[in-house]
């Protein structure tokens, strides 16, 4: 019997192996539009309070896009991840309702 496990520099000892930590592909999520449509009886007015306060537009700004759906019967209020969007679209609506408007808004994927 033979003692060649023992000695130093043994190849044919335990194998060994090396075990790397592969980092994970991470995906960017997907945007999506949230989207002011045109009617005929919700105030200009009340369209750019609703860009103030749930989209965080200076009155200029707010303005600008207000004017674009005056114009061309939808603008985008912003572009979020889809959580944010829906609770964007659902705040909107529900303030509009409240508010006794038939103001849409609507999201899209980007």
């Amino acid at each position: 019997m033979s003692n060649d496990e023992n000695r130093p520099g043994n190849v044919s000892g335990p194998n060994t192996s090396v075990i790397t930590k592969v980092k994970p592909k991470t995906k960017r999520p997907n945007l999506y539009r949230v989207l002011i449509l045109n009617d005929d009886y919700t105030p200009m007015e009340f369209v750019v309070h609703v860009l103030e306060k749930f989209f965080n537009k200076d009155v200029e700004a707010a303005t600008k896009i207000m004017l674009h759906v005056h114009h061309h019967g939808i603008g985008e209020c912003g572009v979020f991840t889809y959580e944010i969007a829906e609770t964007k679209v659902t705040q909107v609506m529900d303030f509009a309702r409240k508010h006794q408007h038939p103001l849409q808004c609507v999201m899209e994927k980007k």
